[in-house]
């Protein structure tokens, strides 16, 4: 022991980067008896009886419990705002290390926050001490510090805080104490005293500069650089930085482009934590308790949360028991859907419904059951970080506070490349370098205040020794004059296009313009050799295919990338056995490429499962005929709609659409409030005006709504005019159709009968000279056609189409005069376009530009591939366009 105590020296350190590689090299040279420590350690330790300095984690959560309890005056209205824990932190920290007495102030503001440190300290753990009463401890053991500390050397600060000043003046006259600058300036304050000071020359290196096109290809061009110090062996990987004077907005390209060249770099600063699985299952559990408990984020929960205590015995496919479309945005609608699943669907055969009510039950809460929740819920990592983030700001600010967390990862930085901080890399140089950001108020930042305390009550320079502008200029020169070799890059524009200035700090240096699309001489990783090197990424499967597409798109022929087909493909044949509506024959007959893509492939957009923030004119369209379904079921078995009066219709109408409404709430996402009751007010004058339009009653009439023919009722209706099983066949084509028939007027005699179609969109001018309109008004023919086929050939039938939202005045009822010749015209075109199909003739018809084409993202990109195209793949559909030009 006598031996240790003879050779204890201590190493003072400012940051924990350095203190780590300080402790590394000490062990590597197998040295005995060394401390490395901060100078809050140092005090501490002189000061004795196991004293420490006040934590940061314990100052954090010490200052979210003393806020609520102190009158902070004039910051009273922004003391319960997110951030507001941090910014204190903060300041008290500012504060202390300026060694400034907010006990003798008498500014109003100073004295708030005198009375916030005075509850702050009282709220921790007695062995934690400010820096002044530390040093003032420290002061009067002096005696002990040849035994205690040994010699002390000061290590890569280019400057100390002030509440440190004294100490380390006062152990110069007890201990040896050595500054060792390196090739940093030595502050004014330690030149005169009894301290030695080491100083070393600079490298005297020049940097290399770049201009590189964007911050991403700032990093692209960092890891070019790294790469080929690797491959050429000019560096280890333990001797290599990357660093930026604020890294956060360059943490996602490092991070992707560090996986994608498969270079390991550990990340000084730490990386988010919810780009780390644990963050990710606390940000699905904030996501639900902020934004409410949707269908969807209620899966994601409980996708992270599988396997866990939490939900135990919980099938991971237990979701498919809940219909798919519906949002679930309350616990009355979980409770809705459970009670309707039979136990036997439930995976298992086994009912887990009251396990996800328990879980549910928990997340309504919202933000104010956020801690119960965390504590129900998480496991042991997520739950720590969860922590962190509430001690950072109020439940309602989760989202984030919890993008501000960050954790260690899991990289030893002696052994890897290192992304960090300007300030960390300087406290601990490595001699291969590289220097982001290099951009006009970006490095060096621009000086700003502190956040509750403004420069005209503590001036600048008074609450901080270094201001952050001065810390960046001395790392850059730190940085550059302890470097072997040193690169410095600055972006020409930002991620948005603007224009970016260069800073000062990079002089007269000469400057190298990178191009975003050069080729490098070490590519960063293999996607990006393989696009610098285009003779090797045409070998490549990837390359070929999609130089072959390019070229076919602009061959004079229709080809397989066109949309030709094996004939007779077994899928193509497949679709015309099954049953077909007005919406996939308009698409056969207008676009037979989406066609294929729809129903033979069955590709489909993706359905909307949060809230819209409006309702579109095709769910518009839905909510009427659903009201004018309940409303006139209503007024016909209450003595006939063709006898009720416009009192009964507009009741029953109001009460449809309370109806309806209640089922969309619980069945599918519905907008905001104001929206949606906006809507629902459009409903009732929609659906009043169709229903009170004056039509002539047919003798004894009966009316229906939402008929169906060629599939079953899902409402279960027992007195249909029609087996709604029977299969229809257009003939001549081969095609059964199906679909629901929006009005249906029957006399009751069976021998008339009018079909109504419902139009709630616009009205077009030319619409008394409309008929089949292209292929796009198939509905009423249709359904003439199919009443005709169901009810037998004596049954005179009548086809409309009525516009309720017709301007007064205007004509709003459009009857089908010609409905043989309209059948014979579109059952010929649909014969010409099934035999176009099975040929293998799947080609963008006229509907493929069309701005609604929710396959658009399918077809080619280049705008001039349609009119290149299309009037090729119009001679080779032959007769079957003619449709497109019907009125």
């Amino acid at each position: 022991m006598s031996a240790v105590l003879q050779t204890r020296r201590t190493i003072v350190v400012h940051t924990n980067f350095a203190a780590h590689m300080a402790r590394v090299a000490a062990a590597r040279r197998g040295e005995v008896g060394l401390q490395i420590m901060s100078m809050g350690q140092v005090a501490g330790r002189l000061a004795g009886g196991f004293l420490r300095p006040i934590d940061i984690d314990a100052l954090r959560e010490a200052v979210r419990h003393a806020l609520p309890t102190v009158s902070l005056g004039e910051l009273e209205p922004i003391k319960g705002l997110p951030g507001m824990v941090r910014a204190a932190v903060g300041t008290l920290d500012k504060i202390w290390r300026a060694d400034i007495d907010l006990s003798t102030s008498k500014h109003p503001r100073l004295q708030a926050l005198a009375a916030l440190e005075f509850q702050v300290l009282q709220r921790l753990p007695p062995s934690m001490k400010k820096p002044r009463t530390l040093v003032d401890l420290a002061l009067n053991r002096l005696t002990h510090a040849p035994a205690v500390m040994g010699p002390v050397e000061i290590h890569s600060h280019s400057e100390m805080p002030v509440c440190w000043r004294r100490l380390v003046l006062a152990l110069a006259n007890c201990v040896p104490v050595i500054w060792v600058a390196g090739p940093r300036s030595v502050p004014d304050w330690v030149i005169g005293t009894n301290i030695e000071i080491r100083q070393s020359p600079p490298s005297g290196i020049a940097p290399e500069v770049y201009s590189c096109a964007t911050p991403q290809h700032e990093v692209l061009e960092a890891f070019r650089w790294m790469r080929s110090l690797l491959a050429d062996s000019k560096a280890k990987p333990e001797e290599i930085a990357i660093t930026a004077a604020s890294p956060a907005d360059y943490d996602d390209y490092v991070s992707a482009l560090s996986h994608e060249a498969n270079i390991p770099v550990h990340f000084v600063q730490g990386i988010q934590a919810v780009a780390t699985p644990a963050g990710q299952t606390d940000a699905a559990l904030a996501d639900v308790l902020v934004n409410g408990i949707s269908q969807a984020r209620v899966q994601r929960l409980m996708l992270r949360l599988d396997g866990t205590k939490s939900i135990a015995g919980l099938p991971r496919d237990w979701t498919r028991v809940l219909p798919a479309d519906a949002p679930l945005s309350s616990l009355e609608r979980w409770r809705q859907v459970f009670s309707s699943v039979e136990p036997a669907a439930w995976p298992g055969g086994v009912d887990r419904s009251s396990a996800v009510l328990d879980v549910l039950q928990i997340l309504e809460k919202g933000p104010a059951g956020a801690q119960e929740a965390g504590e129900k819920l998480l496991p042991k990592l997520p739950l720590k970080l969860w922590h962190l983030a509430l001690e950072d700001g109020p439940a309602t600010a989760l989202p984030v506070t919890l993008a501000r967390l960050r954790i260690a990862d899991d990289l030893e930085p002696a052994s890897h490349p290192i992304w960090a901080p300007a300030i960390s890399l300087a406290a601990s140089p490595r001699p291969f370098v590289r220097l982001l950001a290099l951009n006009a108020g970006r490095w060096p930042r621009r000086i700003s205040e502190d956040r509750l305390i403004p420069d005209h009550i503590i001036r600048i320079e008074d609450l901080d020794s270094l201001p952050v502008s001065d810390a960046d200029r001395r790392d850059f020169a730190t940085i550059i004059a302890s470097a072997a070799q040193a690169t410095i890059s600055f972006s020409r524009r930002d991620v948005e296009g603007r224009l970016l200035g260069r800073s000062p700090l990079v002089g007269d240096f000469k400057e190298t313009y990178l191009s975003y699309g050069r080729v490098p001489e070490h590519a960063a990783s293999e996607p990006d050799r393989l696009i610098a090197r285009p003779t090797e990424f045409r070998t490549t499967p990837t390359a070929r295919s999609g130089l072959a597409a390019w070229r076919d798109w602009y061959r004079p022929q229709i080809n397989a990338r066109d949309g030709l087909v094996s004939p007779k493909h077994p899928r193509l044949n497949k679709i015309f056995q099954q049953p077909m509506s007005a919406t996939s024959l308009r698409m056969l007959l207008r676009d037979p490429i989406r066609f294929v893509w729809r129903y033979a492939l069955g590709w489909r957009q993706p359905e909307e499962t949060d809230e819209p923030f409006s309702v579109d004119p095709l769910t518009f369209g839905v909510l009427v005929h659903e009201t004018l379904q309940i409303a006139v079921g209503t007024l016909e078995s209450n003595g006939g709609f063709g006898n009720a009066k416009l009192d009964d219709i507009t009741k029953a109408i109001e009460d449809a659409v309370l109806v309806t409404a209640a089922q969309w709430e619980a069945e599918q996402p519905v907008p905001p409030p104001i929206i949606w009751q906006n809507a629902l007010q459009a409903t009732r004058k929609v659906a009043t005006a169709a229903l009170t339009y004056r039509l002539d009653r047919l003798p004894n009439q009966k009316s229906w709504t939402e008929i169906p023919f060629g599939m079953t009722d899902e409402r279960g209706r027992n007195h249909l005019p029609w087996d709604p099983t029977l299969s229809v066949e257009i003939p001549g084509t081969g095609v059964i159709i199906q679909g629901q028939i929006d009005r249906l007027d029957l006399s009751g005699d069976n021998r008339q009968a009018r079909v109504i179609d419902y139009k709630t969109g616009r009205l077009s001018r030319d619409m008394a000279d409309v008929v089949l309109k292209g292929g796009t008004e198939l509905q009423r023919c249709l359904y003439a056609f199919a009443v005709r086929t169901l009810l037998g050939p004596n049954v005179k039938v009548e086809a409309a189409l009525l516009y309720p939202k017709a301007a007064d005045g205007d004509q709003a009822l459009f009857p089908l005069n010609d409905l043989q010749g309209a059948l014979g015209t579109l059952a010929a075109a649909i014969a010409r376009a099934r035999g176009n199909i099975e040929k293998g003739l799947a080609l963008p018809g006229i509907d493929a530009g069309d701005g609604f084409n929710d396959y658009a993202f399918a077809l080619p990109a280049n705008p001039s591939y349609l009119a290149r195209k299309r009037p090729i793949a119009d001679k080779q559909l032959g007769d079957a366009i003619k449709i497109w030009e019907t009125p």
